[in-house]
């Protein structure tokens, strides 16, 4: 029998941003607020410190800051009637483990959603007619829209220390920044990192076909900054360890530097870490949550009382939690009916190398996660998609992430993968190649979803979620004109060689592409179609909410990180200013 514990107001389920975030707000309230973290406690100091936090084989080979696949995975399969089999090591995607979450180890780009994105299915029905939307692209509404999310981008951003230039400033374009972006109330907080000369070539090669370049929008400090909270961040150094990596310079906006410290201060609030999460109790007959159920650091069951439940856990462990407690109709792709597991959808990602051979000297591995050049020409609602026949797009960008010598290696097509000609090769393309991402969006289809899996069961007894996707037909012919886009751009460089990673044929669960995963517990305006409603708030249980790139219905062509903390705050000013008051289901008003 699980031990119980003293009832709380609120227990978050996870204790990465969007937790952190709520935690200090709910606390500050006056609320007993408990947050449940799976994995370890870490800090820059003194976790985060070099040397061993530069420890490529460790962190970016065996994932340190990742969870563990031997304690619960995901099945996978590409399609319907194909056996899904375990994910026994981590591969496309990478979830965080331990305190701060995928925060921790992210790059640092933070992009907003162009304001199409968040009413998609009525834009492109308004736009191009009814009929131009497939029946298997079940794109929909977010229900909430860019314009009440904007003061939450805001904030967000100056919470995160984000450096950019705006492009679209109270509606006025703006000279060096995006065009194509979504009006900004405000400045970004930092400036521009500075430029590289990978992005520099891109930069100047995209001019010349008439495109508008501009700096990434940034995590990585770009000056000494304090935030509205307090916090102070530092510069980068430029050091090339962003992406598996905590930063050891206090310069990547994290939970432990730019929203921990403050929860933490206050009485209210309780991090209780290497506490697994199993499922969400709750009454039958009231139809309310009553609590969690978790494993603690010594094996033991625990039931955590609560007031409200939140979960903030990554992706799509809000789903697999969602099914593991019997809320809501699990989806069904036979039918098409149920919602939990629904429209789960991922990023399209290729890429073109540039290869000058020699002939330029890049120096890779002065890099920072965020450091880059994009243009925004072949987004959503950046283009006409009429005469192509797909919705959705892409920024394209050359970005300086870091040149690590175990898996950086670029070399020319031709080379052979091994032996002293592949040595030579790389010793000579180093120093002196580009590559260009194609960061693509990903509509949902029917059968593309998450599940159970009960053939396989995790750590603690329970069947495994089981992931069923592969690339929506909608997503190839996206992927493909803007792949070619790229190649234009890549020839407009003037390298030696060209070489391009399309999208392969099918989905594979083991090259990494990106931890961008999205939906199963998806936003709507219909309770038949989607899980909670637009404050994020459940339609079965109105004490239970879901915070996270869960709750997209779609996945938009940019990095999620700034949409999820725009997410976190506006579903805090519906529980503070609204439920809080009157907790029962809430309404538009």
């Amino acid at each position: 029998m699980a031990r119980r514990m003293q009832s709380v107001d609120v227990a978050l389920v996870g204790g990465g941003m969007s937790a952190t975030i709520l935690g200090k707000h709910l606390a500050e309230a006056g609320l007993k607020v408990v947050a449940l973290e799976r994995g370890e406690m870490r800090q820059t100091i003194p976790d985060f410190q070099s040397p061993s936090m530069h420890d490529e084989l460790k962190h970016s080979i065996r994932h340190a800051l990742m969870q563990n696949p031997g304690v619960q995975t995901l099945t996978f399969r590409n399609f319907l009637g194909q056996r899904a089999l375990p994910m026994r090591q981590l591969g496309s995607f990478l979830p965080g483990e331990g305190v701060g979450g995928a925060m921790v180890h992210w790059n640092g780009q933070t992009w907003r959603f162009q304001p199409e994105w968040f009413v998609l299915k009525s834009w492109a029905q308004e736009r191009y007619g009814k009929a131009f939307l497939p029946e298997e692209v079940t794109v929909q509404d977010w229900g909430v829209t860019y314009e009440e999310l904007e003061p939450h981008y805001d904030f967000f951003e100056r919470i995160a220390g984000i450096g950019g230039k705006a492009g679209n400033l109270n509606g006025r374009i703006q000279k060096g920044g995006n065009p194509f972006e979504g009006p900004r109330s405000s400045e970004f907080p930092n400036p521009p990192m500075k430029r590289a000369y990978a992005g520099q070539l891109f930069a100047d090669a995209a001019a010349s076909l008439g495109y508008r370049p501009f700096p990434v929008p940034s995590a990585n400090m770009t000056r000494h900054y304090t935030n509205p909270y307090g916090a102070e961040m530092k510069p980068c150094m430029y050091c090339g360890f962003c992406e598996t990596y905590g930063c050891e310079h206090f310069a990547k906006a994290s939970p432990q530097i730019a929203i921990l410290p403050f929860a933490l201060k206050n009485r209210n609030f309780e991090l209780r870490t290497r506490s697994h999460v199993l499922r969400v109790e709750w009454d039958r007959q009231s139809k309310q949550a009553t609590g969690v159920t978790y494993v603690d650091a010594g094996g033991a069951e625990v039931f955590q009382p609560a007031q409200m439940v939140v979960l903030c856990a990554f992706a799509h462990h809000n789903a697999i939690l969602m099914l593991h407690s019997g809320i809501g109709t699990p989806y069904d792709p036979a039918t098409r009916e149920g919602i939990v597991g629904r429209n789960y959808s991922y990023q399209t990602m290729s890429s073109v190398s540039v290869f000058y051979e020699g002939q330029k000297r890049i120096n890779p591995f002065m890099g920072a996660g965020a450091l880059g050049v994009a243009i925004d020409e072949f987004n959503n609602g950046s283009m006409d998609h009429g005469p192509l026949g797909f919705i959705g797009g892409a920024y394209i960008a050359a970005n300086t992430t870091g040149g690590r010598p175990i898996a950086y290696h670029p070399v020319p097509p031709g080379t052979p993968r091994w032996g002293a000609d592949w040595k030579r090769a790389v010793a000579e393309n180093y120093n002196s190649t580009v590559s260009i991402s194609v960061h693509g969006s990903s509509v949902p289809h029917p059968n593309n979803y998450l599940g159970l899996d009960t053939a396989y069961a995790d750590a603690y007894g329970q069947p495994l979620g089981m992931m069923t996707f592969d690339f929506p037909h909608n997503d190839r012919l996206m992927s493909r004109f803007l792949t070619e886009k790229a190649w234009r751009i890549g020839e407009a460089m003037k390298g030696q060689s060209l070489s391009v990673n399309w999208m392969s044929d099918h989905y594979s669960i083991v090259p990494y592409q990106t931890t961008h995963n999205a939906g199963g517990t998806i936003v709507g305006t219909d309770p038949k179609t989607s899980v909670v409603n637009k404050f994020l708030q459940s339609w079965e249980l109105h004490n239970l909410w879901i915070v996270g790139a869960s709750c997209f219905p779609q996945n938009g062509g940019y990095n999620p990180t700034g949409t999820v903390g725009a997410l976190s705050y506006w579903a805090l000013d519906a529980m503070l200013n609204r439920y809080l008051k009157s907790p029962a289901p809430l309404v538009p008003a």
